[in-house]
C-alpha cells in the first residue's frame, strides 16, 4: 500500500505524522495542509480510465479506492454563450461534497478509528454519512438546529447518528471539535482535513479534461468554508506547474450578502477576517459560515489569481433558482449562488463555469 503523505500546518510549519488521528495543528489549532505535490497525467493518457474522479489517480494522495460510488465526472451544460454549469448535484449523494467525502472515508479505513465524526450544515454530513455506510464505519454528525429536514433524513437513512446542536453552524463545529479529541476518533472535517481539498480539486481536473486541456477565463465558486475554491486552486497549480495549462483562470468567490465575512475582508484589503458581525438569515445555508478557519488561504488564493469577491442578495438567489428551474435544472438555494452572481452580465465577454453544487430536493425553493 502506498505510504500516506504527512500533514503540516501552513501557519507555523508544524508537521503531523501521516498515521496520526490529530485533526489540527497541535501548536496553533489551525487547519492542516498535505505534504503532497503530484504531477497530473497528460490529457492523452486519460482515455479508457475509470469513469470517476479516480481517473486522476496521479493527483490523489490515496490510491486504489475500495468504497467508490462512482463519484465525479459530472456533466458540463451551457447556460448562456460563454457561461457553462457543471452539474455537481448529480453526485451519488446529490452534492459536490462527495468529492472530498470519499477521500476522508478511504483515509479513515486505513487509520481504523473506533468512530468517525463530522459537523455539517447538511451536504458534507450527508456525504460523510453515505461513504461511512459504504465503508461500514460508525458515524456521528453534529448539525445546527434548523438544518434541512431532508438532509437530516438522508444522513439517518445512511445509518449515521445525527446530533442537533443548539445555535448556528459554529456551535455545531465547536461540539464536534470537542468530541474529536477523544481517543480513537477520526474527525472527518471537510474544513480541517486536507484530504477533502484534494478530493474537491478533481472538479477542476474534470473541467480541464472536458474542455480539451484548457480552462475558462473565470472560475466562479461559492465560498463558505472555501473547500471547493481551495481545491480548485490546488488543481490549477498542479496543471500549470506540469505545463498542462498555458494560463491560469481568475477565481471569483461568491458569498451570500447576509453572511459575507470574506467579502468584507476583501473590501478592506485585509489578509484575514476583520471584525465579524452577526450573521443574518440566508437561504444559502451551505455557505453561511461567519468565521471560516481557512480564511487567510481563501483570500490569498483569490488575490493571487487576480480575482475578486461577489455577494448576492436573497432576492438574487431566489430569482436565480427559479431561472435555473425554468431551464430544467432544479438546484438548492446554496447551489445557485454563483449563477445569481454572474447571470446578469458582470463577466462581460469572458468565458466562465459555475458549479451547481446541490440538488433542489435537499432544500426546496428559497422563500420570499
Amino acid at each position: 500500500m502506498t505510504p500516506l503523505p504527512d500533514c503540516y500546518c501552513p501557519a507555523d510549519g508544524t508537521r503531523v505524522a501521516a498515521e496520526s488521528l490529530a485533526w489540527c495543528c497541535p501548536v496553533c489549532c489551525g487547519p492542516l495542509d498535505l505534504d503532497f505535490a503530484p504531477t497530473p497525467a497528460p490529457l492523452k493518457s486519460l482515455g479508457g480510465r475509470v469513469n470517476s474522479l479516480w481517473r486522476y489517480a496521479e493527483t490523489l494522495p490515496l490510491a486504489g479506492p475500495s468504497i467508490s460510488l462512482g463519484e465525479g465526472r459530472t456533466p458540463l451544460v451551457e447556460l448562456t454563450d460563454g457561461i457553462s454549469a457543471k452539474l455537481d448535484f448529480l453526485m451519488p449523494t446529490l452534492s459536490f461534497k462527495d468529492r472530498g467525502a470519499v477521500l476522508l472515508a478511504e483515509l479513515a479505513l486505513r487509520l481504523k478509528p473506533r468512530q468517525v465524526i463530522a459537523d455539517s450544515s447538511g451536504n458534507a454530513g450527508t456525504a460523510i454519512a453515505a461513504y461511512c455506510a459504504r465503508a461500514a464505519l460508525p458515524c456521528t454528525v453534529y448539525v445546527p438546529e434548523g438544518t434541512s429536514a431532508k438532509k437530516l433524513e438522508q444522513m439517518e437513512a445512511h445509518g449515521a447518528r445525527v446530533v442537533p446542536v443548539e445555535g448556528g453552524r459554529e456551535a455545531a463545529a465547536r461540539v464536534a471539535r470537542d468530541a474529536a479529541d477523544a481517543p480513537g476518533v477520526f474527525y472527518a472535517s471537510h474544513v480541517f482535513n486536507p484530504y477533502f481539498l484534494h478530493g474537491t480539486k478533481t472538479y477542476v481536473h474534470e473541467l480541464w479534461e472536458d474542455l480539451g486541456g484548457r480552462l475558462p477565463d473565470v472560475l466562479v465558486l461559492p465560498v463558505g468554508n472555501g473547500t471547493l475554491l481551495l481545491g480548485a486552486s490546488l488543481a490549477i497549480a498542479e496543471l500549470y506547474g506540469a505545463g498542462l495549462l498555458d494560463r491560469r483562470p481568475v477565481l471569483y468567490a461568491v458569498q451570500a450578502a447576509a453572511v459575507a465575512p470574506l467579502a468584507r475582508a476583501w473590501e478592506e484589503g485585509a489578509e484575514d477576517l476583520v471584525d465579524v458581525t452577526p450573521a443574518g438569515p440566508t437561504s444559502a445555508e451551505g455557505i453561511a459560515i461567519p468565521r471560516p478557519p481557512r480564511a487567510r488561504q481563501i483570500l490569498r488564493a483569490v488575490r493571487d489569481s487576480g480575482g475578486t469577491f461577489l455577494t448576492v442578495t436573497e432576492d438574487q438567489i431566489r430569482h436565480a433558482q427559479l431561472d435555473l428551474a425554468s431551464r430544467g435544472l432544479y438546484v438548492e438555494s446554496t447551489g445557485v449562488a454563483c449563477w445569481a452572481a454572474v447571470r446578469e452580465g458582470v463577466l462581460g465577454s469572458r468565458s466562465a463555469v459555475v458549479p451547481l453544487c446541490g440538488a433542489g430536493l435537499k432544500t426546496g425553493l428559497a422563500g420570499p
